[in-house]
């Protein structure tokens, strides 16, 4: 987690709508986000925003190290929404080229943090 600043984080899921890139699951349906590298690093990717998407912890872990296209095919065939890998692909390109929000990011970050703090405050933890 501390290879990329927490408003970063939460731009890039905001940025994809807070769902995962590859099969579509949202956070509101219980999906656990995570980054996934477009290029992996062990093969020369970078931490950039535009080299991350959002993925659910469950296509993270099984894509691996394999190439776009190929995992793309391979979500394809297992999700219901008759998904296609150029679907998917685009979708990926797409998201990829918008800008990220920063700024509501840090908001959110910091009313978390206010929220937690109050909490704690509350419930004599702080």
């Amino acid at each position: 987690m501390r290879w990329i600043q927490p408003s970063t984080r939460v731009a890039i899921y905001l940025r994809d709508g807070l769902a995962c890139s590859w099969c579509g699951t949202t956070l509101e349906q219980g999906a656990q986000l995570t980054l996934d590298h477009c290029k992996p690093r062990s093969k020369g990717g970078s931490n950039d925003a535009t080299n991350l998407i959002t993925s659910c912890f469950k296509c993270n872990s099984s894509r691996g190290t394999r190439s776009l296209s190929a995992f793309a095919q391979a979500v394809a065939t297992y999700v219901n929404h008759e998904q296609t890998k150029e679907g998917i692909l685009r979708h990926i390109t797409t998201i990829r080229q918008r800008k990220l929000d920063r700024k509501t990011a840090r908001k959110i970050i910091k009313n978390r943090c206010q929220e937690i703090q109050d909490l704690l405050t509350k419930h004599g933890g702080a």
